[in-house]
């Protein structure tokens, strides 16, 4: 076995080594050991700052979201009649001009009559307020009607015999429920 001279430049990895060295090896090793911590805690620091500062922007943005619905939401029922009530002026104007009319006739007080039923069906209907107007014999529906009272009839039992009330229907809620007679099971 041949043994290779040792080089200055590259130590025998079997040469004894004094107590110093081996100390300065250790401390030199410690040394870079907690560079590299450092460097890693230095790391996660500023990780751990932009996260945080993320955190806060999209909390506040959300924040931001919730109040802007908020006050949408308060605008939109503190304005959602406007629309409507825009659409019962004219009504309201129809029936003044009819009652300001001193000597009118009987058929004068009728055509007006009918005309200012008609804006107001017509206003009723733009903003989804749909009359419930069974035919007779139409199936009686519990959740558009309310039966008053069975009578007896020549149709099919639990029919339509006679509207006593319109009802109406918003968008595609029942406002009110038509008030009906229905024919009793014979």
């Amino acid at each position: 076995m041949s043994q290779t001279p040792s080089h200055p430049d590259h130590p025998d990895q079997n040469a004894p080594v004094s107590p110093e060295e081996a100390l300065a090896a250790e401390a030199a090793h410690q040394a870079d050991a907690t560079a590299a911590l450092t460097q890693e805690v230095s790391n996660l620091k500023a990780q751990n700052a932009d996260l945080a500062d993320q955190f806060l922007r999209a909390k506040a943005e959300a924040e931001n979201a919730r109040r802007r619905a908020e006050e949408e939401v308060s605008k939109a029922r503190k304005f959602a009649v406007e629309s409507f009530a825009e659409s019962l002026l004219a009504v309201a104007d129809s029936l003044e001009a009819g009652l300001s009319i001193q000597e009118a006739t009987r058929e004068q007080l009728r055509e007006g009559s009918e005309a200012t039923l008609k804006q107001l069906k017509s206003a009723l209907e733009r903003h989804k307020v749909l009359e419930i107007n069974p035919a007779q014999a139409a199936k009686f529906d519990p959740h558009q009607h309310q039966a008053i009272s069975m009578v007896p009839a020549d149709q099919e039992a639990n029919t339509v015999v006679a509207v006593l009330q319109k009802g109406y229907l918003i968008a595609d809620r029942v406002l009110r429920p038509a008030l009906v007679t229905v024919a009793a099971p014979k």
